[in-house]
């Protein structure tokens, strides 16, 4: 079954740690920690001191997507606030194959990605070093936006490239019960959702929809 990632840029910033305790009892599979730098994309959010403190709130795991422009200084630092997942654009990454390894060296999964924008067929050369594939269904840099239907060719163009099943698919922006099968069904492995998550305070409801159940 396909795993739910809240993504916590559309948590009520001032009760994190309740707001995980919530996430958890309701059925969320990871957290989804969307990390910007000011630069690469324009808005501010979450250092890793606060990846740390939440770290003792939950035993679920923290996929950590890094939205920066200098991938390579800031991964020892999220790495050990305790990481599970790091992804970072390819836009950034001059050699994408020595920040892959990298993460890896923390034991860390390692995560690439692309802006819509990109050209997916970038990922070819590393995607078989790689542990996850994230696609990008809004441009990066705020929560709330409408998904990109394109996103869904790009899904399947990674479904059909990867060698391994082991290689997860993770889409990430707009995600709502509408969408959702229909990424699920391009062979998506994990969905980040924030604002389908958190609406009117349904987590456990919510996640049950996104994942396809019936209530």
């Amino acid at each position: 079954m396909v795993r739910i990632a809240p993504s916590l840029l559309a948590a009520d910033s001032s009760r994190l740690g309740q707001e995980i305790a919530a996430l958890e009892q309701s059925g969320a599979d990871l957290l989804h920690f969307d990390v910007m730098d000011g630069h690469f994309v324009p808005n501010l959010t979450f250092g890793p001191h606060i990846l740390k403190q939440l770290k003792t709130h939950t035993s679920l795991l923290f996929d950590v997507h890094l939205m920066v422009t200098n991938p390579a200084k800031v991964i020892p630092w999220y790495a050990e606030a305790g990481a599970d997942f790091i992804s970072f654009h390819l836009e950034t990454a001059p050699h994408p194959e020595e920040l892959i390894s990298l993460i890896k060296k923390y034991g860390i999964k390692a995560g690439i990605t692309l802006k819509p924008e990109s050209d997916i067929k970038k990922i070819i050369p590393y995607i078989s070093e790689a542990d996850m594939v994230l696609i990008m269904s809004v441009s990066p840099g705020f929560g709330g936006q409408k998904f990109q239907n394109g996103a869904l060719e790009k899904i399947r163009f990674v479904r059909d490239n990867r060698k391994s099943e082991n290689i997860l698919i993770e889409v990430d922006g707009g995600i709502n019960i509408n969408n959702a099968p229909l990424c699920i069904g391009a062979g998506a492995d994990i969905l980040v959702a924030g604002t389908s998550v958190f609406s009117g305070g349904l987590y456990a409801q919510n996640i049950q929809l996104l994942k396809g159940g019936i209530l």
